[in-house]
Order: structure tokens, then C-alpha cells, then sequence
């Protein structure tokens, strides 16, 4: 498998060019992200970057201004189409240096996703630590639906993710099925076991949920981050493209590894927005769209 390693000070970053991945990222050689082996298979998505939607369609059917479409299911368990087509790609080197990465793929047409989009991925490490800024832009001649996302599983430290505490500033989630995992109802954090609106130990709480009504700083960024009892932590900040954000706490059942990280997935939107329409992109032809975020020793 095709990678490469960026370094800058004190961090140390090796994306994958199947799936635009992060599949390393190091402070003071402290993993910041759970990583994956070299050459092989990327477990439960690790780091990649997901687009052109992000999260489910449930039996990869949508509609999309008046017409039906069907993508492929790839999550046979729930019969889902999960994390659109980029996690699958391999993205072109576009350019390089010590420090900064452009990574590039092309999505569609397909008979489900008759549109055209060019990506771009730059990654571009420094002190403050890995910023990442995802443009797509519609090369095509019909308006498309887009979303994106990345899909990082934070590290704090060595202790058991239970003992971890976690901050979401965000005042409602997304209600979803307890089979399927799909959307029902936003709800008010308040009074739930999900408010983490201020920062608590996580325990055994099982999370594999969207927030929203998050609260940015100002006109800057929102942030997550998460803290070993011994201190350390890691973070994530996004900026206000992204007014969604995916919480997982990859449980799982035995012998598979249960919650390693936290997952944590700044989106332009919720699951199934091919659908519902909630915050969906619509890229017209000529149009293009960015998002950014930033993961950093915390």
C-alpha cells in the first residue's frame, strides 16, 4: 500500500493513499490516533476521509431532486451504504514536502451517483499539529449532493477509554433505531446520558451518535478533546462548515478489540441527509466546497 510520512517538530504524521487515511499520527511519539498496520487491511475506517457522504443510507436508496438512485451496500449487517466512495479510492500525489501533503481522487459518475466531483486533500502539519482542508469542486453538468467527513479515532492515553473524560459542546443528538442505527429525532442532550457539555469521565456509556446545535468559539472553531487520568489527551477542532459531529465509541463484541478510541467525525451533515435533505451540500456545476479541521496533542 502506497503511503507517506510528513514530520514537523514534534509530530509525526504517515497517510495512506487508499482512503486519503491517517493511519499514523504521533506527538513526542505518543499515538494520537488509533493506528493501523502498515500494508493492510484499515479496520472500521480508521482515519479516512469520507465523502461524498458521510454516515448511512439505509438500503443505499436516495432520492435527489426528484429522482431515485441506489448506491451499493456495504454494511450488509444493516443494510446500509456507509461513508460514500472515498474510503475506497487511491488518491493521487498531487504534491509533497517535509511537512505538507495534496492528495487528489475523482468520484463518479455511477449509475447511482450520476455526478461528477474532483477532491483535493491537504495535509499540512506544524506545531499547532495535523490541519487537514478537504475541497470538492462539481466538474459535471448537474448539481450533486455532497457531504464529507473524517473519521479519526482519537487516543488520550494509555488508561481504558471508560476512564477517559470527554467534553461535546453540543446541545442536541440525533435519536436513531437500536438495530440500524438510523435517524428518528434530534433530542435535547439535557437530562441524557449524552451530555457531555461539560467535561466527565465517559465509563461504560456506548456512543455511536450525531450532535449538533454545537457552540463554536466565536467565528472560530468548535473543538473535542479527550483526557487520560495520567494527563495527556488528544483534540480535534473543525471549523463551522461542519455543523455535525459523529461520536462512536467502537463497541464491540468479543474477540473483536472493543473500544481502542473515540471516534470523533466533524460532517456537513447528519446521517442520511441523501434523503432527509438536513444540511446537504449542493455542489452545482462549477461550484466547489471546503471544509477543515485539525487533530493536535491536547
Amino acid at each position: 500500500m502506497t503511503e507517506y510520512g510528513i514530520r514537523a517538530g514534534d509530530y509525526a504524521a504517515t497517510i495512506t493513499a487508499r482512503g486519503a487515511a491517517v493511519r499514523e499520527l504521533r506527538h513526542r511519539e505518543r499515538d494520537l490516533v488509533v493506528p493501523f498496520p502498515a500494508g493492510g487491511p484499515n479496520p472500521d475506517f480508521r482515519g479516512v476521509l469520507v465523502a461524498p457522504w458521510p454516515n448511512r443510507i439505509p438500503d443505499g436508496k436516495y432520492t435527489f431532486d426528484g429522482v431515485d438512485y441506489r448506491v451499493p451496500v456495504n454494511e450488509t449487517g444493516r443494510g446500509c451504504a456507509l461513508h460514500g466512495f472515498t474510503p475506497e479510492l487511491d488518491w493521487q500525489l498531487d504534491s509533497r514536502t517535509e511537512s505538507a501533503l495534496v492528495l487528489s481522487c475523482a468520484i463518479g459518475p455511477t449509475p447511482g451517483y450520476p455526478f461528477a466531483l474532483a477532491l483535493t486533500a491537504a495535509y499540512v502539519l506544524d506545531g499547532d499539529g495535523l490541519h487537514t482542508t478537504v475541497a470538492a469542486a462539481n466538474v459535471g453538468e448537474r448539481t450533486a449532493p455532497y457531504g464529507v467527513c473524517p473519521h479519526p479515532y482519537l487516543l488520550a492515553g494509555p488508561a481504558p477509554l471508560d476512564e477517559w473524560s470527554l467534553k461535546i459542546p453540543a446541545w442536541t443528538f440525533l435519536e436513531v433505531t437500536p438495530d440500524r442505527l438510523l435517524p428518528l429525532a434530534t433530542r435535547p442532550v439535557a437530562g441524557h446520558g449524552y451530555d457531555f457539555r461539560a467535561a466527565r469521565a465517559i465509563g461504560s456509556t456506548e456512543i455511536d451518535h450525531a450532535f449538533t446545535d454545537i457552540v463554536f468559539d466565536g467565528d472560530g472553531p468548535a473543538s473535542v478533546v479527550v483526557r487520560d487520568p495520567g494527563g495527556t489527551g488528544a483534540g480535534i477542532s473543525w471549523d463551522q462548515g461542519l455543523p455535525w459531529l459523529q461520536l462512536y465509541t467502537g463497541d464491540k463484541e468479543p474477540p473483536l478489540p472493543n473500544r481502542l478510541g473515540l471516534a470523533v467525525e466533524p460532517m456537513t451533515c447528519p446521517p442520511d441527509a441523501f434523503n432527509s435533505g438536513t444540511d446537504l451540500v449542493r455542489l452545482d456545476p462549477g461550484a466547489s466546497h471546503k471544509a477543515s479541521w485539525r487533530i493536535y496533542a491536547a
